[in-house]
């Protein structure tokens, strides 16, 4: 089965995402311009009041390498980017003026790639979507795991996806555009005709318009996805089962001891050994 439109463009952004990190990274000179460009952003947004000055705030960062297999790395690297979009992109001009070497090449395709509406779209909405599934992320990956807590988690994000797809389009939208028009980023006219450019499509125009691109085929999209991901791990067989090995948490030592769910849990889960015991 063909991939989605909406799981298409993840994918692209990701790559592309680690391609922008990788060039801006590639050397400590390089370091060096991203630290000096994010001080002059932030001295020129105090000096127009843009920006608070208390303790703690306006620090230097570093764009976040993604990792392989932690989520949480993704939402740093995503956080880290949008924070310092002005200096990347001042940092990426710097080496296409340059003109020397095939980083030359890199960083001019790097600049067309995250200076666009759809980059800059995915790259909010990943944040979106990532802060809200962090939490049981980092929980999952813990050595030692809190079922109770685990099965929160779940349950508040089961809760809070949808919610974010039936409540939050507008405002995002709006954020999106918002920041676009601060980084001078072309804004495309949504109720235009949507044209599809997949190797088959050859720009064929569709019968909706970029809106509904945006907000079913990538929006939506990306947010059932994590949605159905989510009922798959965590399915009412699955649920159930956590729930009833909670009975079985130390930390639950002090709340009164659920002799029925130890019976159903091997009933329903083991039921070799309950057959095994009405032997005996």
């Amino acid at each position: 089965m063909a991939a989605s439109q909406g799981v298409v463009a993840l994918q692209k952004f990701f790559t592309r995402l680690s391609f922008v990190i990788n060039v801006v990274g590639a050397s400590s000179k390089r370091a060096d311009q991203i630290r000096d460009a994010q001080v002059e952003e932030i001295a020129y947004k105090i000096y127009i009041d843009e920006l608070e000055t208390h303790r703690g705030l306006n620090q230097i960062g570093t764009l976040q390498r993604v990792g392989d297999t932690r989520w949480s790395s993704h939402l740093k690297s995503v956080s880290s980017l949008i924070k310092m979009f002005s200096p990347t992109c001042e940092v990426l001009l710097k080496i296409i003026e340059d003109g020397t070497g095939a980083i030359t090449g890199d960083a001019d395709s790097a600049y067309e790639a995250i200076t666009t509406f759809e980059f800059i779209f995915v790259l909010h909405l990943e944040k979106e979507i990532m802060e809200i599934t962090d939490l049981l992320c980092q929980a999952l990956q813990r050595q030692t795991q809190d079922i109770c807590n685990v099965l929160r988690l779940v349950a508040s994000t089961k809760l809070l996806l949808p919610k974010m797809k039936d409540e939050r389009w507008d405002g995002f939208l709006s954020l999106v555009k918002s920041f676009c028009q601060e980084c001078n980023i072309d804004i495309p006219d949504m109720s235009s005709p949507y044209f599809s450019r997949g190797a088959r499509a050859r720009n064929e125009r569709s019968d909706h318009t970029l809106e509904h691109h945006y907000r079913v085929d990538i929006f939506y999209e990306a947010i059932n996805c994590q949605i159905m991901e989510l009922n798959h791990r965590f399915n009412d067989s699955s649920t159930k089962l956590l729930r009833l090995s909670t009975t079985l948490d130390p930390k639950s030592v002090d709340e009164p001891f659920q002799s029925g769910d130890i019976i159903k849990l091997v009933e329903k889960f083991y039921p070799e050994a309950m057959n095994k015991r009405k032997e005996f």
